[in-house]
């Protein structure tokens, strides 16, 4: 059983980022063809707000973690 030892998981960031950007591309362009270019505003403004509530969720748990414990 210990001959068997597992390697590293590779990174998929990049791959998962880009896939990100061409969905989200395709889904836009689909709105807009379908019902105007209203509904495809409305959908980038939500998924920027989305972005933004991650990136200060990320910064308010980094900044949690940075405070050192006091003694």
């Amino acid at each position: 059983m210990d001959r068997d030892k597992l390697g590293r998981a590779p990174n998929y960031t990049t791959a998962c980022i880009v896939m990100f950007g061409v969905n989200l591309t395709w889904i836009l362009l689909f709105l807009f063809a379908i019902w105007g270019l209203i509904a495809a505003i409305f959908l980038g403004l939500a998924v920027n707000r989305w972005v933004d509530w991650l990136d200060q969720r990320r910064r308010a748990e980094e900044a949690r973690w940075a405070i050192a414990p006091k003694r």
